[in-house]
C-alpha cells in the first residue's frame, strides 16, 4: 500500500483548567474541538510534587458508566480499586483501561509509599465513549504493565514507540477493545524521525506532554505553545521528527458517529439515558466501594 501523509485538520495549544482542587491541562474538549471521536476528553495531570504535605491528586470513589477511562502513567505511582474487587499499583509507564459499560465505581491516587517518600506525579487521563450496543455491557478492568507492551523503534533506535492498544509494524497490543483504536506511547532522546501508520478512516492525533518535535515537517509541537495536532481522513500515515528528548502520545479510533450526552461521570447516548445512570448508581446498582 502506498504511503500518503495525513494532512494537518487542527493544532491546538493544551489549556489549563481546574477540577476541584487540581489544575490540569485539557485540550479536548477545548476551543474548536469538542471531540475526535471516538476520544471525547483527554486531561494531562502533571508534573505534580507529591508529598505528604502536598497530595492534590487522590480521588475517592466515583462512579462511571457508558464510555471506557483510561490512565496512562508517565511519572510516579497509583494505587487502583473498583467496585468489581480489582486492587493494582500503577507503575510509570503501565496503563489502566476500565471499561464501565453499564457502571463501576474506583477510586485512584498516588500509593501511601509514593506519597511518604515523594516525587513526581504525571499522566493521561483519556476518555474513549463507547458505541450504543456496549453501553450496558459488564464492566471490566484491564492493567497492562510497561515492559509487557510492545515495542517499536526507528531505524536509529533513538525513538522508541510502545504499542497499548491496536496495531503497529505487525505488532498488537494486548488491551481488548471494544472499537477499532490505536493507542501509543513515544519516548524520543535528543533527535530522530518515525512514520507511523494510522488507518485512513480513523480520526486521530498527537499530543506533546514534554519536549520538542515536528510533525509531518509542518507543525511544531512544544510545551506552552501548540501541543497538539489532528489529522484529516486523507492519507494513511503520520510523521514526525524529534528535535529535543520528548514524550508523545498518538491516537487514533474508528469514529463512532452516534449522538453524545454527558453529564459529569457518565456519558450515554439520550438525556432519558444519563437520568437513569444517576438513578440506578443512587440505588446502589453499580456496585459499592468503601472510602
Amino acid at each position: 500500500m502506498k504511503k500518503i501523509l495525513k494532512t494537518i485538520q487542527h493544532k491546538t495549544g493544551s489549556p489549563m483548567v481546574n477540577m476541584g482542587s487540581i489544575r490540569l491541562r485539557q485540550p479536548i474538549p477545548s476551543h474548536g474541538i469538542e471531540n475526535v471521536d471516538p476520544f471525547i476528553l483527554l486531561h494531562h495531570y502533571g508534573p505534580y510534587s507529591i508529598s505528604e504535605s502536598n497530595n492534590p491528586f487522590d480521588l475517592g470513589p466515583h462512579p462511571h458508566r457508558g464510555f471506557e477511562p483510561i490512565t496512562l502513567l508517565f511519572k510516579g505511582e497509583q494505587l487502583h480499586r473498583d467496585s468489581l474487587g480489582n486492587e493494582s499499583i500503577v507503575k510509570a509507564g503501565d496503563v489502566q483501561w476500565t471499561t464501565a459499560g453499564l457502571g463501576i465505581i474506583h477510586a485512584e491516587g498516588p500509593t501511601k509509599e509514593f506519597v511518604q517518600k515523594g516525587g513526581e506525579l504525571e499522566g493521561i487521563q483519556l476518555w474513549l465513549n463507547l458505541p450504543a450496543k456496549n453501553k450496558m455491557m459488564p464492566a471490566n478492568y484491564q492493567h497492562i504493565k510497561s515492559e509487557d507492551m510492545p515495542v517499536i523503534e526507528n531505524d536509529a533506535k533513538t525513538i522508541i514507540l510502545k504499542v497499548v492498544a491496536g496495531e503497529q509494524s505487525n505488532k498488537k497490543g494486548l488491551i481488548k477493545t471494544q472499537t477499532p483504536v490505536n493507542v501509543f506511547t513515544v519516548k524520543t532522546q535528543q533527535t530522530g524521525t518515525m512514520e507511523v501508520e494510522i488507518p485512513t478512516i480513523h480520526e486521530s492525533l498527537i499530543y506533546l506532554l514534554d519536549g520538542d518535535v515536528v510533525v509531518n515537517d509542518e507543525v511544531s509541537l512544544k510545551n506552552g505553545a501548540v501541543q497538539m495536532v489532528t489529522f484529516n481522513h486523507d492519507g494513511n500515515m503520520i510523521e514526525f521528527e524529534a528535535r529535543a528528548e520528548s514524550t508523545l502520545l498518538i491516537l487514533s479510533g474508528e469514529p463512532i458517529n452516534e449522538p453524545i450526552k454527558q453529564y459529569g461521570p457518565y456519558v450515554m447516548n439520550t438525556q432519558t439515558e444519563i437520568m437513569e445512570a444517576m438513578r440506578d448508581y443512587q440505588m446502589g446498582k453499580m456496585g459499592f466501594l468503601p472510602a
